[in-house]
């Protein structure tokens, strides 16, 4: 099996978690009320994840004072980014591309649970 199939099986699985979360609780909440359904589904699926992941941003070999923080690293490399918006925008999509690049990731999901239905947009390196 291949790196890809491996990284399309472990979307799968985040999606699936994220799924459940929005069919319990619905559209419309905080997206830290989704964070945290979420961190007991990954831990009930045996999900390895990192919440609030801290990266650090060096600039000319100096690291800045400012940091990102992503919303959850899942299965070591895939950046997970949940938002409770209208819709997912140009910025969102452009911030997630950024914290792909800066944590040198493979994937990144943007998962939106504003919605009747879950939004998702599968975002890939281009290293």
């Amino acid at each position: 099996m291949s790196l890809e199939d491996y990284r399309n099986q472990d979307t799968f699985k985040v999606i699936g978690a994220c799924i459940e979360v929005h069919n319990s609780l619905g559209p419309g909440l905080l997206e830290i009320v989704y964070k945290d359904a979420l961190e007991i589904e990954f831990k009930e699926r045996g999900i390895p994840f990192e919440r609030e992941k801290e990266f650090k941003i060096e600039y000319k070999g100096i690291v800045l004072p400012h940091k990102f923080y992503a919303d959850f690293i899942v299965f070591e490399d895939i950046i997970l980014e949940i938002k409770s918006v209208t819709e997912i925008s140009k910025e969102h999509i452009a911030q997630t591309l950024n914290y792909i690049k800066l944590a040198d990731a493979d994937v990144g999901l943007i998962v939106n649970f504003n919605k009747a239905s879950l939004e998702r947009k599968r975002l890939v390196s281009t290293k």
